[in-house]
Order: C-alpha cells, then structure tokens, then sequence
C-alpha cells in the first residue's frame, strides 16, 4: 500500500518519465504504456523493498526495458531488426542523475501542443499525458462521452507520430505558436486542481502545483510575456486561499466565510508584483484580468470591503475580449454585489439555453445564490437542489444541500 508521499511523487514523476521516454523511443502510444507499466511496478515494489536512491532513474529505466522488451518481440514477429539497432537516434543513452538541464515535462508540453493537432485534441492530450488526468475526466472537462475522448487521445498520439517531431523544444517562433493551447492547458491543469471536478476532494493540490511549477517553467523560458506572467499570478493569488477553503472535515468554505488569516501572504505578494508588471506592459489579456480581480479580492482585509465596483469593471472588460460562460457567470455576481441580487438576475437570463452549460451546475448554483440574496428562499431552494445533482464533485454537492437544508428551514420559519 503506497503512503501518500509516495504516491505524490509518482504522479511528480510520471510526466517527466513519460517525456524522457518518449525522447529515446520516438513513439507516445508505446511509451506511455511502458510508463504505466513502471508506475505499477514501482507500486508494487517500493513499499517492499524501499525507495530506490534515484526514483526519476528508476521509473526511466524499467520503462525503457519495457519498451526494449515489446520492441524486441514485435521483431521476432515480423523478422525484421530490432527498433533500438536501427539507428542512434533509438539508442538508449545512459542514464543521467540530472537529466533535468531542459525539463523533459515542458518538451512534453509543447510536443503536446503541435500545430499537426486541432487545439481541442491538443488540450486533451496534455491533460493526458502531462496532467496526468484520466480519459473520463477529460471527457467531462469537454462534455463528451469517454470513448470518443479516448479515441480523440489516441488520434493525437498517432498524429504526433507520424509528424516526425524531434523530442526537443521548439524554436522561438514555434513556441509562439504553440503558446496560446500550453497556457490554456496549464490554466485548465490548475483549475482541475483547486477545485476538483469529481470525487471526495475539493482540491488536487498535487495538480495544483505542477501547473504552478511548469508555468514557472515557461516563464523563464519566455521572459517578458505578459500573459504568462498573468497566468502565474492567477494561479498564485488563487492557489494562496487553498488552506482557508476547506474545513476540518474537508467541507467547502466560499470566499465570503474563509479565514484570511489563512492565506498565503508570499503568494499574494508574488502574484500581485507580477500582475503590476504584466499590466505594466500595456498589451492586456484574459489572464492578465483575472490575475487582477484575485488581487482585488486576496487584498481586501475582509468580503465586506472588497470593491465590488472594481470587479466588475475589470469583468465588463474580460466579457468584452471572451465569449465565455463562466465569465458571464461571475460577472452576474459582481453586478449583483454592486448593483442588488434582482440585477444580477436579469444577466443571468442571457445564458439561459446556451449548450456550453447543458448539464453544468454553476448556472444554478449561481442563480441559487443570488435569490438567496434577494430573500427568495424557495427559489433558492429549488437552484441549490438542481446545482447539487449536477455536479460529480461530493464536497459541493455536501455544501449546496446544507444550503437548501438552511434555506428550507428558513422558509418553514
């Protein structure tokens, strides 16, 4: 049985195998499964027989094996050289105890994001392969079944293979390119981790902060890029809630409720210093906007003086640039804290039958909210009880029903 220190390190570990694996082999499909092989092993055998002085090593080596082993047997079937004799490029170069000079998660992530794949396939197969995601919950993240996900997964995988793509990072301009789907994938590896969209926890913190790490990672490969610069400071003015968020049961505690005293005054001051910068620099982005309204909220000293006025205005100007939902979404909260529950409301009506949100719970939890401010309690009632039986996340689904409940005996009072 793996301790739980032990099994976040497998997951740290994981991309950057698979990225050293794929390296040698030259082949994703072949050598995510021999990953998944070393990671079952290493399951099995580091409990008995302790962990191994170089884990990354470890892991490397017996997927290789794994790879030299199926390689090998597919030649004997078809009576053809082996894969690994047929050229230096296949050879299994030594292992080395800092093979980190590039990070081989963030080789990983651009490979992912080639322009020989569709951004939706792109996405998918990053939150696969460096996300560490499973199929199913890919699928929920895009609204489609699991074995079409799983089909677009391996379509990509075959995609990238065929292309001839060196394991190495693209050059300057290619990494512009690709920039657009890796920070769009890093911010939906980051939300996946601070609120989880399935099971018993609110948050994967593990998943959080490899999302942290590997946008550190493209910052510093992409000095000066201020949307990076805004996507880390997002990440960072959120992720400094994390410990207020949840209680001693793991119940959800909303921002309004959280102990501030909680947060992680490092963090904020990290991510406001580097959303200042990046706003400095003129040319102002989504992530940029929602870096800043985390500021708004991380620097109030408390939910009554936060200035609901600012939020808005820097959501009227992130609805501007991005039709998305979930924009319009907090939005409708920020002009109902500014302009009364009964205006949010009416904003609400615009998302009515729009397909991005068929099956999510956040329009009604939303509108559930925002009749609990105006008093409606029935109302309210009612969009908590849908909210909850839409989403798959436990410890929402507990906090909407203790809401109802309140809501309902307030109605009975």
């Amino acid at each position: 049985m793996l301790d739980r220190a032990t099994e976040q390190l497998l997951r740290e570990l994981a991309p950057q195998v698979l990225g050293a694996t794929i390296r040698r082999f030259r082949d994703f499909s072949a050598a995510e499964d021999a990953v998944q092989e070393a990671l079952i092993a290493a399951s099995a055998q580091w409990p008995r027989d302790g962990l191994p002085a170089n884990p990354r090593a470890w892991l490397i080596q017996v997927a290789s094996r794994r790879v030299v082993d199926e390689v090998r047997r597919e030649a004997a079937r078809r009576q053809r050289e082996a894969l690994v004799a047929a050229g230096p490029g296949f050879a299994i170069p030594a292992l080395r105890e800092n093979d980190d000079a590039v990070d081989d998660t963030l080789i990983l992530l651009f490979l992912c994001c080639h322009p020989a794949l569709t951004s939706a396939s792109a996405i998918a197969l990053t939150l696969r392969a460096v996300g560490g995601l499973t199929t199913a919950e890919i699928a929920r993240a895009f609204l489609v079944p699991e074995a079409a996900m799983a089909q677009r997964i391996s379509r990509a995988k075959q995609a990238i293979k065929t292309s001839g793509v060196p394991f190495r990072l693209p050059n300057p301009q290619d990494r512009c390119d690709r920039l657009r789907s890796v920070l769009h994938v890093l911010y939906l590896m980051f939300n996946e981790g601070y609120a989880a969209t399935e099971g018993s926890e609110l948050q994967r913190h593990d998943l959080a902060s490899e999302a942290i790490r590997l946008t550190r990672l493209v910052r510093r490969l992409l000095r000066g890029d201020a949307e990076v610069e805004g996507l880390l400071a997002l990440m960072l003015l959120t992720d400094a809630r994390r410990l207020a968020r949840t209680g001693p049961a793991g119940e959800l505690i909303p921002l309004a409720e959280q102990d501030r005293s909680l947060w992680n005054r490092d963090l904020i001051a990290e991510g406001v210093a580097l959303v200042s910068s990046a706003l400095a620099q003129g040319s102002v982005g989504a992530y940029q906007l929602q870096a800043a309204i985390a500021a708004v909220h991380d620097e109030s000293p408390d939910a009554a003086q936060t200035d609901w006025p600012q939020v808005l205005a820097l959501y009227d100007l992130l609805e501007a640039m991005s039709d998305n939902p979930m924009v319009m979404l907090n939005r409708a909260v920020a002009v109902a804290m500014v302009h009364g529950p009964r205006a949010g409301l009416e904003q609400l009506n615009a998302l009515e039958g729009d397909p991005r949100l068929a099956g999510n719970h956040r329009l009604d939890a939303v509108r559930a909210h925002l009749f609990d401010m105006a008093g409606e309690r029935a109302a309210a009632v009612a969009h908590y009880l849908a909210a909850a039986s839409q989403t798959s996340s436990l410890p929402e689904r507990n906090y909407l029903l203790v809401r109802a409940a309140r809501d309902s005996g307030h109605a009975l009072g």
